[in-house]
Formats: C-alpha cells, structure tokens, sequence
C-alpha cells in the first residue's frame, strides 16, 4: 500500500451535528494525499444520499453491508452511536477491511475483547478513536513527564466536568442525545469522557494497577430541550475513583455530569517531588476542546505557563476535533504502510475498557479491585 491513497467508507454522517460532519471529514480533507473519501454509509439510502449531496462526497450506499463489500472500500470508520459496534466492526473484519472505530469500542469489556480478537486473528488493523492520546498538549506533557519536570510522580488528582448531556439535567435533543440516558447502551460519563481521558493518563502516568469506586445517578431524570418532556435516566452523573497507579503513586478522579459554571470544566494536577503541571480545560471531553498546561519547579512559588512548542501544532487543522483526529488518521496511514503501531489500537482499547470494567465493579461491590498485568 505504499504511497496509494486509503479509500475510505464511513458510517454514521449527518450534516451539521454528528462527530463524524465535524470531525472525520474535515480531517480526511486535510490529509487529502494520503487518504480518499468514497462514500458513506447511514440507516437509510435517502439519509445517506442527502448527507453526500450537503458534504459533496461522492456516493451514498444503500446500506453498511453495500459499503463493507464495496471492493474499492479499504477503510471502514465507525462513526455511529455505541450499541451498533460490534456488528458493524465485526462485519468490517470479516470482509478483510481495516478498520477506525470511535470510542468507545465496544459496550463493555467482552464485546472489546471480541472485537479485537478477531482482527488480530484476520490480520487487519483496528484503530480506535481516543485521540485525545495524540492531543499536541498530551503528547508535549508525556514529554515533560519523561523529561523529568516533576521528578518522580507521587501523587495525581483529576476533578472534571462531562457535558450537559452526561448527566446535566437536561439533553438538546430525544433523538440525538436520548440514547445517553440509559446505562445499558454503553455510552456514559464513565465510559465517554473518563474513558478518552484514562487513556491520555495512561499514556502520560502508565497503568492502573488498583480502584476503589463510586458510580452514582443522582439526577434519575433528564429534560429534552427540544421537546419538553422529562425522561428517565440510569446512566451515571458522578463518578469517582481513587486508586493506585502501577509506579505506586495515588489517583483521584470524581468526574460530574453537566457543564461547568464558568468554564473552567477540568483540573488535572500531576505531584512530583521536583515540580507539578495543572492541565486545564472547558470540559473533561480533553479529546474535544483546547487545553492548557502550567508548572512549576524548584523554588518557583507560583504556576507559570508552559507553552507548546510550535512543532506540535503545524501542519494541522487549528481546530481541535478535526486537528486531534486528523493525527489519528496519519497515524493509521503510517501503520498501514510500515507496519507499526503508533496508532490507538483495538487492543489498546481492551486496556481502558478494562479499567473501566474495574471501576464498575469496584461500585457494585464496595471493595478495591486489582487489574492484573496478564489482562483479566
């Protein structure tokens, strides 16, 4: 596959409001050498067809199924809500195509587990959408970790904000945001937000080797916007989670449902005994807005800003979504011609869904659970 461009099918785009409008599309269009847009995908051939026609791509299928057995079709990306996953990644798989699922991979553990499997056992790449990992600011922290501005990490305590629609009391929209509302489909304010942001602290701080957990719903109903009337909700609008890093150093993280007061919706603070970086944020999607960085060391008595380097940030899109996806996707095409993996992967993905399996069962059971290293 060596300098062709990737041809790409994407499930899951309507104009002016999905991820994969804001997001996917812009992006591949900023990497337009390496990767082509074929078509896409929707639960309808009308619905496909108008969103084509809006975003000016070139074919609407009549189905997923049309699309994954389309021969000029090499990527399939997964850009629908969470319970459709696995049926969709699985077909993909099974028709040999490489694949970029959104997080969360699957709902719940077993369903990750089987997605992943079966493109190792296929021989395809599975790529998965945290790409708040590969965020300029994340990727310049990772550094300054490593680097040594904070000497040894002692300790790290994470407060967060996610989202009006997780957990905030009300939702835009029943249609788009209503699905969010029921534990049962996977997608939460434990699952989306903390998940894109474990995987970040997973890659700055290492593992979680332990959790205690508190999952709560203490808003049992949300009203949509749209309509006015009042629904049931049993996903979760707190979150907290202490714990102990496999480097033997403290976590604390209480994610809240609902947006932020005044806009300041996360406060990330890494310990060390030499110095300590706040990470700052609008929300805790970190894989969605801009973030800040400011340190201190030594003797110094006050935060200081600590900028990043230009480095991180030229040659990509300005804005934040299509910027963190589209580094994603560059990825993906480096691995796919040299047979790396520097992308977030299916397996990559295990590993979050297993901390997050974790915290769920350190809430129903009131006692600290262990991750093994072997991955159960």
């Amino acid at each position: 596959m060596t300098g062709q461009r990737f041809k790409i099918g994407i499930v899951g785009v309507q104009p002016g409001r999905s991820w994969a409008a804001r997001a996917h599309i812009p992006a591949l269009r900023t990497l337009s050498d390496t990767f082509e847009i074929v078509g896409i995908a929707n639960s309808s051939k009308a619905s496909a067809q108008a969103a084509a026609d809006e975003l000016g791509i070139p074919k609407a299928f009549a189905s997923v199924a049309e699309m994954i057995a389309a021969p000029d079709v090499d990527i399939v990306t997964v850009a629908v809500k969470v319970p459709p996953h696995l049926e969709i990644v699985k077909a993909a798989i099974e028709a040999g195509k490489h694949v970029y699922c959104e997080w969360p991979l699957g709902n719940g553990l077993a369903e990750a587990r089987e997605m992943a499997s079966l493109a190792k056992a296929k021989g395809v790449l599975g790529v998965v959408g945290t790409q708040a990992r590969i965020a300029p600011e994340i990727d310049y922290l990772r550094h300054l970790i490593l680097d040594g501005f904070v000497g040894e990490v002692l300790s790290t305590t994470l407060v967060a904000r996610g989202g009006t629609a997780l957990g905030g009391g009300t939702i835009p929209d029943t249609k788009t945001y209503g699905y969010l509302l029921d534990r049962a489909n996977g997608a939460t304010l434990l699952t989306i937000p903390l998940g894109h942001t474990l995987a970040a602290l997973r890659d700055v701080l290492g593992e979680v080797a332990e959790v205690s957990a508190v999952v709560a719903t203490r808003r049992p109903t949300a009203m949509a916007i749209d309509t006015g009337e009042m629904l049931p909700a049993s996903a979760p609008d707190q979150v907290l989670v202490s714990g102990i890093l496999a480097s033997g150093a403290p976590i604390s993280i209480h994610y809240r449902g609902g947006a932020s007061r005044d806009g300041n919706g996360l406060f990330w603070e890494i310990h060390g005994t030499e110095g300590d970086i706040r990470v700052s944020g609008s929300s805790g999607h970190i894989q969605m807005v801009q973030l800040s960085l400011t340190g201190g060391r030594g003797a110094e008595n006050a935060f200081r800003a600590l900028e990043i380097p230009a480095s991180y940030r030229t040659g990509w899109p300005e804005d934040v979504e299509a910027g963190n996806v589209a580094r994603l996707y560059a990825r993906m095409a480096k691995d796919l011609r040299n047979g790396t993996r520097t992308a977030p992967s299916f397996e990559d993905a295990v590993g979050i869904h297993r901390v997050i399996d974790a915290i769920e069962r350190a809430a129903e059971s009131g006692y600290r659970v262990a991750l093994s290293s072997h991955g159960a």
